[in-house]
């Protein structure tokens, strides 16, 4: 017989050691992973104190320094506040679905950076007001990570938040399911003009541009109309993909209400480099270009959106 070489099996450390199971009555120690996550947010609540300080502070200083010069005479007109320009178009009374079924097909990346733009996308309702807003899906990830901020956006105006499917819309009446289209830019059909007895469905979607035609497939399988935003008919000097933001796609119909013209409203959100580069060099995926056009307004989490908007107002 071959002889057998002793092996000495080392025991496992206490990181390695798999958690014991507490006992009746007896208290379950937190895991790592949850003490270092209330560490963070122990830390951001302090950060957040401390800089609303320092914003008051500056804001405060910059008062009376214009109060000194407009009592010396020496204030401009250019350094006079000016009035917050809201949107001058009536009230367009549309409805905009935000289709959030998606998220199990996204890694925890993604879906962060998906509930980054529905903060962006209240905020630009909150400024436009053309549309009610509809949440539908909520009841996965994106659930998860909106409810680790807080609830804030259970407070949002003008929105609501459903743990069902858009079907819900025609669950009553199935001719409301005549009115409901799915926007999404593998569709055949171009989008005209936006009416205000309608329901656009936008795909909460931040993919990488993998799931393709996951947002026309679910729509077919519904049974309702798919269109695409007429960004080619337009703007046919924009040589890249025409794959936006959730945020981007609300914000042209919001453009689009106000001024009922498609060029200016895509002229007014997607980002002037498209048209500058011309299509040369690799392109970036919609959420990488999302987060490099707001890399100065980083949305840390929905609650401190809508605080630095309540600030402005």
């Amino acid at each position: 017989m071959d002889s057998v070489e002793a092996v000495s099996v080392e025991p496992l450390s206490v990181e390695q050691e798999q958690p014991l199971v507490a006992e009746p009555g007896q208290a379950v120690q937190p895991s790592k992973s949850s003490l270092k996550k209330a560490a963070r947010r122990e830390k951001f609540a302090v950060q957040k104190l401390e800089r609303r300080a320092r914003e008051k502070l500056a804001k405060k200083e910059k008062k009376r320094v214009r109060a000194e010069k407009r009592a010396a005479g020496e204030l401009d007109e250019d350094d006079e506040p000016q009035p917050k320009k809201r949107r001058l178009g009536p009230p367009f009374g549309g409805r905009v679905v935000v289709d959030l079924g998606f998220d199990e097909k996204m890694t925890e990346k993604e879906v962060q950076s998906l509930c980054s733009q529905l903060a962006y996308t209240y905020s630009a309702n909150r400024t436009g007001g053309h549309f009610s807003l509809l949440f539908t899906s909520l009841n996965g990830k994106a659930q998860a990570r909106m409810e680790s901020m807080g609830d804030a956006h259970t407070r949002w105006s003008n929105a609501e938040w459903w743990a069902e499917g858009y079907e819900r819309l025609w669950a009553e009446d199935p001719v409301v399911k005549q009115t409901v289209v799915y926007l999404t830019a593998d569709s055949d059909e171009e989008l005209t003009e936006l009416k205000p007895d309608e329901t656009y469905v936008i795909g909460g979607i931040c993919d990488h541009n993998r799931l393709k035609n996951e947002c026309l497939n679910k729509a077919e399988a519904s049974g309702i109309r798919t269109a695409r935003l007429p960004i080619g008919t337009y703007l046919s000097e924009l040589r890249t993909r025409k794959v936006l933001t959730v945020n981007q796609a609300f914000e042209i119909l919001v453009h689009w209400a106000d001024t009922r013209d498609w060029e200016s409203a895509f002229h007014a959100v997607i980002p002037k480099r498209k048209f500058e580069d011309g299509g040369k060099g690799k392109e970036k995926s919609a959420d990488a270009e999302q987060a490099e056009d707001t890399e100065k307004k980083v949305v840390v989490s929905v609650e401190e959106l809508e605080d630095a908007m309540a600030a402005e107002s």
